[in-house]
């Protein structure tokens, strides 16, 4: 598990433009909020492939944990895919960055029927979750997207973004949710990276300018304290 260390700069920041808090978000409401899962497949996550990054497989408990408190909370869980479609003029900057080879195993791999595309045999999905296909880096790249269309569908507006990595397809579409509007958490120990300075510069930076930062506890702890107060009042 990568250890929370972010940059006082980024931290003072964040409490300079929250009148010395730190977080963004001070409540959760569970029928409001979505738990966004980012790339939690085989390609990402599984040893077996060289293109996982390691911390993933560490972050698997917390987002079942998440996923558990944003379902019985009232919530939705979304995992998101990506998918390397079959045409051959799809993202053509990204092959020409690429080596052949490179490219060519990224497109076989995460193509439907690839090794790369299932999500890692650990994640717990439930046949209530959503599942939403990307083929950019964002969950929102093409707008409108899958994603977004569950989004609305269930009146969401708080996203808690979890997955791999932290610093590429996490942050990209925590960014984007953060421009369309949503109260956006990165879950500080729901998100993996190659490096630990990577993880924790994005969640510093994004800390400091995009949303907010908050641990799986942290997150749990406001969805069970909403939910309470919501039975209460309705108990009233």
């Amino acid at each position: 598990m990568h250890k929370l260390d972010l940059h006082p700069w980024f931290v003072e920041r964040a409490r300079g433009l929250r009148a010395g808090r730190f977080n963004a978000y001070e409540t959760i409401e569970g029928a409001k909020t979505a738990l966004i899962i980012v790339d939690m497949q085989n390609y990402f996550v599984d040893e077996a492939l060289p293109t996982s990054t390691p911390m993933a497989r560490e972050i698997v408990p917390n987002i079942n944990r998440l996923a558990g408190g944003v379902r019985a909370a009232g919530g939705l869980v979304v995992w998101i895919q990506t998918e390397a479609p079959a045409d051959p003029d799809d993202w053509p900057n990204r092959m020409e960055a690429s080596s052949p080879e490179v490219w060519a195993f990224r497109q076989k791999s995460l193509a439907v029927d690839g090794e790369g595309f299932p999500i890692y045999r650990t994640c717990d999905v439930h046949p209530e979750d959503s599942i939403a296909i990307k083929y950019r880096y964002s969950a929102f790249i093409p707008y409108p997207s899958p994603l977004e269309a569950l989004l609305k569908k269930q009146g969401i507006d708080t996203l808690l973004i979890t997955g791999t990595s932290t610093s590429t397809c996490c942050e990209s579409t925590a960014r984007d949710a953060c421009m369309w509007g949503y109260r956006t958490i990165m879950v500080s120990d729901g998100n993996a990276d190659q490096q630990d300075w990577m993880h924790n510069h994005t969640l510093g930076k994004f800390l400091g300018m995009f949303g907010d930062v908050q641990a799986t506890d942290e997150v749990i702890e406001k969805l069970e304290t909403a939910t309470g107060l919501a039975a209460s009042a309705a108990a009233e």
